[in-house]
């Protein structure tokens, strides 16, 4: 019933999850970088999050792309400026759109599937045995889900950002009217270097967010199915947390000027 007292718990008990967050984190980074390395589990993890996740992120930035033309052209039009939708579209697609909608589609797939994994080798004591036969966790579990995860999201978000535009100049061309070849040239004179590599930038911070949080939760669930369970949940939503607040951080470095 003492406030004062609940107040101390819990600011005790963020500081101890910060701290063991903050550890996991350097002991998983310098598992990256130094030997040995599991170059064939770093390619298992690459066909797990990269090419099975394509399907979801594709389908999901097409629609996210006609989406935004059909809404940018309802907005313009009350002002007049309907005709600034592709350059809205590549823009909002490539910087925002794309690495962002991408990620949370991952942090939903694969943070998900790493922690029931990585949790379900916890509580069967599977990582016990990993470590009484000598073999690092941190460099056989968990450094080749953060390369293969940081390598995967660029290439996704890459590709996301072309079916993003894409859906955006098929619901313009084929719901509102415009035409082809103005529609691209539209798009292509608004589009710099700086717009695409951003989100790339981006999308390297969250593969490295999706994989750890995937990673931490996992390695440290306990309690049998229903803590799998609940580090799974935990992964899902506090990467996609990250994911956001870091997405607003690292917009406000690359275009605050």
């Amino acid at each position: 019933m003492n406030p004062f007292a609940t107040l101390g718990r819990i600011t005790l008990q963020a500081l101890e999850q910060t701290g063991r967050l903050s550890v996991f984190t350097v002991r998983a980074i310098l598992a990256c970088f130094s030997p040995p390395f599991y170059l064939w589990q770093v390619g298992q993890q690459l066909m797990r999050i990269g090419y099975y996740s394509l399907p979801v992120v594709g389908l999901t930035a097409f629609f996210t792309g006609g989406a935004l033309a059909l809404q940018i052209y309802i907005g313009g039009s009350r002002a007049g400026a309907e005709t600034f939708v592709p350059q809205i579209v590549v823009l909002g697609i490539t910087r925002e759109l794309g690495p962002v909608i991408a990620a949370l589609m991952l942090a939903g797939r694969v943070s998900a599937a790493i922690a029931a994994e990585i949790g379900t080798m916890r509580v069967t004591e599977q990582i016990d045995a990993l470590t009484t036969l000598s073999t690092s966790p941190f460099k056989f579990l968990i450094a080749p889900r953060l390369l293969a995860c940081m390598i995967a999201t660029p290439l996704l978000v890459a590709i996301a950002d072309i079916i993003g535009v894409f859906g955006g100049w098929a619901a313009a061309t084929q719901a509102l009217g415009f035409n082809d070849a103005v529609y691209l040239k539209n798009t292509v004179d608004a589009l710099y270097w700086d717009d695409v590599s951003s989100g790339l930038y981006k999308s390297i911070a969250f593969g490295f967010i999706i994989a750890l949080m995937g990673c931490y939760n996992g390695y440290h669930s306990k309690g049998g199915a229903q803590g799998v369970g609940a580090a799974t949940t935990n992964a899902v939503v506090t990467a996609a947390i990250l994911i956001l607040a870091s997405n607003f951080v690292m917009t406000n470095l690359f275009f605050s000027k």
